[in-house]
């Protein structure tokens, strides 16, 4: 259920794939309508994020935040994004990691300070998010009361509005000094864009586990998730957000600081799922990466079949180097509605039991008869290729061999992608043949670590890989102190068997 009592989007949960990371964006531009170039830089990051979508603007006295459940597109209007005026603003779209779906746990965030106000978006996870919320708590219980910070801090259950807190607290610094402060005892996945009324900041954690921008306008700077959503507002990429690095912009220009020093492990689900396509990571175009990822599966697992076929649309662009690496012909098998996911109707029983029909239909005419090759990107319970498998011999397939451009996935993100607990995943404990002859596929094949990681032109030194091979790029608290309701459940269960 959605805060305002409202249906989820969550049509099918049952067949709940990797969730995206969130997507943050935002600009300083004076004479041009940040509102609108902001909705326009989410609606370009809006594959990462379709829980929650707000935006804040300052016009250098004020800051005004408009944020509510649901897309992009169903929170703002023409009316709303008028009514948000100013040189400056900040963006996001929200996946849940930490904190429930529910409006007040929507960003960009809000503090008052001691000399003015805070907005924050956030993308990523933190993982000391216990620790933040006791200094949270002693930082509010030292801080002398004053008429700007009076009003009750807002019901919150997230690590965003713990940082937001934070940054607020001192009133003897600056802002900027406060990140410089702050930053380095923030432990985990975190690209933040944040505002006060007159200065944009950006600053990613020392990993560079996601992926954050800066890019130029005529008049002024943009910073986003992915370099797609500088393209959409017609900014030219100017480089990478550094990690460890803190960023400031206003009337005089561009400062950067650096509050830790680099370790680079970017994400590999990167890469491999989370960002666009025509998104550019490490200097490297996903596109061309995960078509890589396709010649190279189909080099280490070759197949003998009539047809190979994408599970539309994130298999496409490693089916189509699967087909040229192996010489099978490419054609499209499957047809997906586009929609499905993106609504708030709940699906009556009837309808819920057709399954993944509501996402895709088979063309019986191309596939009846053929041996297929079927590539995705990834699996995680089963499900989704379990029903797809029984669909696609309904439809007359006379063979289904899967192949999966990212290795099996056998550990828990808690880093702002948020896959099925441990138990849950299909890849613990099951062998690939166990896994193939669950799902009904005549055969099944993983590209290698060492494959998928070739593909992506990174250093496998450079990369988090931990969800696949258990290694990850920072030590971790215990286990009660992590999971998606650390903040809400008194006593959380362990991380590793809770979703």
């Amino acid at each position: 259920m959605r805060g305002d009592g409202r249906l989820s989007h969550d049509l099918l949960p049952g067949e709940k794939g990797p969730q995206d990371a969130c997507g943050v964006f935002g600009v300083w531009a004076p004479g041009e309508e940040v509102a609108k170039l902001t909705y326009f830089g989410l609606y370009a990051l809006q594959h990462r994020g379709q829980e929650s979508a707000g935006i804040a603007v300052s016009n250098g006295s004020q800051i005004l935040v408009f944020k509510d459940m649901g897309l992009v597109s169903q929170v703002f209007d023409e009316s709303s994004l008028g009514s948000l005026n100013g040189h400056l603003a900040v963006g996001h779209a929200r996946y849940s990691t930490t904190g429930a779906s529910v409006w007040e746990n929507a960003q960009p965030t809000f503090r008052a300070t001691a000399t003015g106000s805070l907005a924050l978006a956030h993308n990523g996870n933190l993982v000391n998010t216990r620790e933040l919320s006791e200094a949270v708590a002693k930082a509010e219980a030292d801080r002398p009361s004053s008429p700007q910070q009076s009003a009750p801090a807002p019901a919150t259950t997230n690590d965003t509005d713990l940082v937001t807190a934070l940054l607020a607290a001192d009133p003897d610094r600056t802002l900027e000094q406060s990140a410089l402060a702050v930053l380095p005892g923030v432990k985990g996945a975190f690209c933040l864009v944040f505002m006060d009324e007159d200065t944009l900041y950006a600053a990613r954690d020392p990993q560079g586990l996601h992926p954050l921008v800066l890019g130029r306008l005529d008049r002024g700077w943009v910073v986003a998730s992915e370099t797609a959503a500088l393209d959409i507002v017609g900014a030219s990429f100017v480089r990478d957000i550094e990690p460890g690095e803190l960023i400031a912009i206003d009337a005089d220009g561009l400062r950067s600081s650096r509050f830790a020093e680099p370790r680079r492990k970017g994400c590999a689900f990167e890469h491999i799922y989370l960002a666009r396509p025509d998104s550019d990571i490490d200097g490297r175009n996903v596109y061309l990466s995960r078509v890589e990822m396709g010649r190279r599966l189909a080099q280490e697992s070759p197949a003998e079949a009539d047809l190979v076929i994408p599970t539309p649309e994130s298999g496409t662009p490693a089916a189509i180097g699967y087909a040229e690496a192996s010489g099978i012909p490419y054609g499209a098998g499957l047809v997906k509605n586009a929609y499905v996911g993106r609504t708030f109707i709940q699906p009556s029983q009837t309808i819920r039991q057709l399954g993944i029909r509501l996402k895709l239909n088979p063309l019986k005419e191309v596939i009846r008869g053929k041996r297929l090759v079927v590539v995705d990107d990834s699996i995680v319970r089963g499900n989704t290729q379990r029903a797809l498998v029984r669909m696609l011999r309904e439809a007359g397939a006379a063979e289904i061999h899967i192949r999966i451009s990212s290795p099996p996935i056998k550990w828990p993100c808690f880093f702002g992608i948020d896959f099925a607990s441990r138990a849950e995943l299909i890849a613990n404990g099951l062998s690939v043949d166990e896994i193939g002859t669950s799902l009904g596929a005549d055969s099944l094949a993983y590209i290698s670590l060492e494959g998928m990681t070739e593909a992506t032109t990174v250093p496998g030194e450079n990369l988090c890989r931990a969800c696949f091979d258990g290694t990850y790029p920072m030590e971790l608290p215990d286990p009660e102190l992590l999971g998606k309701h650390v903040l809400e459940d008194p006593s959380p269960a362990s991380a590793l068997s809770r979703p």
